[in-house]
């Protein structure tokens, strides 16, 4: 049945949808990378492994308190739709506009990584990066042009073909019967101040590499049932994650002993070598590609909606208008195009750097939305109820907030440029509201 061109999202999605969007957009590179860097910091099992599993713990309080303010909201933006609804206009459109530059850029470092694999694999036929990275966006723009039932497709397929993929490298892994790497001299486990500072660093390490499970709530007014579905999604694709990351890491150690995984940059890679040899890396790129190609989809779906909400909230009317399959198709073009820009200009590593600050701030202003929710609108119909707030909120609000001050000791400068980025955004959001309503109309339905 062909349905009209319209201004409003389609309710056609489901909780497998959901849960691949989660896992999609959270499991990347990181989890191929990131456990060399946290078994620096920690050489020691019982500490490497704790500090995986508390980041486990963190992503679950959070999506304990993000299905909440997105199942109330009911709508598809992400950060953007409840921060402005708990905290004011001004306040929504700092996490959208900086949610979706960095949405763009994620797409366009992922898209480069793929074409610096696929000229590993082509062994000498060395083709132009850029090309290739914006041919892959240029691929899943067109997918989601015709309508969020193709998108949905693809972002199932892709997902699937990347959890059988990890599991497999996982299980080859766990069969490896070989003889272990031979050990090297113990490095020494931190004690005292240096050991709260090794975990402060790792536990970074390992939240920026769950980061992504707030995925569903970019849907929210695209699920047939979001009250339902919502919550379910968000947390059935949180232990998705966390099962497939626990079991990554024991199978890296099954391989290599902690001393090896320690400060290894490529730690993934390293094992791929000793359990493929000479093809191991040809393999592990292989992997690489297959967990890009589902998180790139889901930034274009996932930039789109947040482009989507903000143009609603400033008044853009274009920015909300979507085609007969249910894309927000300016909204989509528009991503699409900064993700390109940012590949073939190479400027996507610095916006990156410059939003990282803001990233983590995203999840402090998420939290502080549900107190502000919980206060101001106590008899508003919630089909999903935080566990254990204020409590379990308050513990992970005042858990981000230390990451805002470990990121601004890290990365001074940049994090710096993050809050000057802030500053300056006030006069735009002020020009951009002039003449229009400093809210989104009221009709919310998708």
């Amino acid at each position: 049945m062909t349905v009209a061109p319209s201004r409003k999202l389609l309710r056609v999605l489901g909780i497998g949808f959901g849960i691949a969007i989660l896992v999609g957009n959270t499991i990347g590179s990181g989890i191929l990378r990131n456990p060399g860097v946290v078994a620096g910091h920690l050489p020691s099992v019982t500490l490497f492994l704790g500090v995986w599993i508390a980041g486990g713990v963190y992503a679950l309080l959070g999506s304990n308190a993000v299905a909440e303010v997105a199942a109330m909201t009911s709508e598809s933006g992400g950060y953007t739709v409840f921060v402005r609804r708990g905290l004011g206009p001004y306040f929504g459109f700092v996490v959208g506009w900086s949610d979706w530059l960095s949405t763009c850029t994620s797409a366009s470092a992922a898209a480069i990584v793929i074409a610096e694999s696929v000229n590993f694999l082509l062994h000498g036929y060395q083709l132009s990066a850029p090309l290739v990275a914006a041919t892959v966006l240029l691929g899943f723009t067109l997918v989601q042009w015709r309508g969020v039932r193709s998108a949905s497709t693809a972002q199932n397929l892709t997902t699937i073909l990347k959890a059988l993929a990890f599991l497999a490298f996982i299980a080859i892994c766990f069969a490896w019967s070989g003889t272990p790497e031979p050990s090297v001299a113990s490095p020494i486990v931190p004690q005292g101040k240096a050991l709260f500072v090794a975990l402060v660093l790792a536990f970074q390490a390992v939240i920026f590499t769950y980061d992504g499970w707030v995925g569903p709530a970019y849907f929210a007014g695209e699920l047939e049932d979001p009250a339902r579905q919502l919550p379910r999604s968000i947390f059935g694709g949180v232990l998705a994650v966390i099962t497939i990351y626990l079991l990554m890491n024991f199978a890296l150690l099954h391989v290599l002993p902690i001393e090896r995984l320690a400060n290894n940059e490529f730690a993934a890679g390293s094992v791929a070598a000793i359990v493929f040899g000479p093809n191991g890396e040809a393999i592990l790129r292989v992997l690489v590609i297959l967990a890009l190609l589902s998180a790139i989809n889901a930034y274009l779906l996932m930039g789109s909606r947040t482009f989507f909400a903000l143009s609603h909230a400033t008044g853009f009317r274009a920015g909300g208008n979507v085609n007969h399959g249910g894309t927000p198709q300016v909204a989509l073009l528009a991503s699409a195009v900064i993700a390109t820009a940012f590949v073939l200009t190479g400027s996507y590593e610095r916006v990156i750097a410059v939003t990282a600050f803001l990233f983590v701030a995203n999840y402090v202003f998420t939290y502080l939305s549900l107190f502000a929710l919980r206060l101001r609108e106590p008899d508003t119909i919630r089909p999903y109820r935080a566990w254990g707030h204020p409590w379990s909120t308050g513990l992970i609000l005042l858990i981000s907030v230390g990451l805002l001050f470990g990121a601004l000791v890290a990365d001074p400068w940049n994090s710096i440029a993050s809050i000057v980025l802030l500053l300056v955004s006030y006069p735009i959001f002020r020009f951009l509201l002039r003449g229009q309503a400093a809210s989104v109309p009221g009709d919310r339905s998708p």
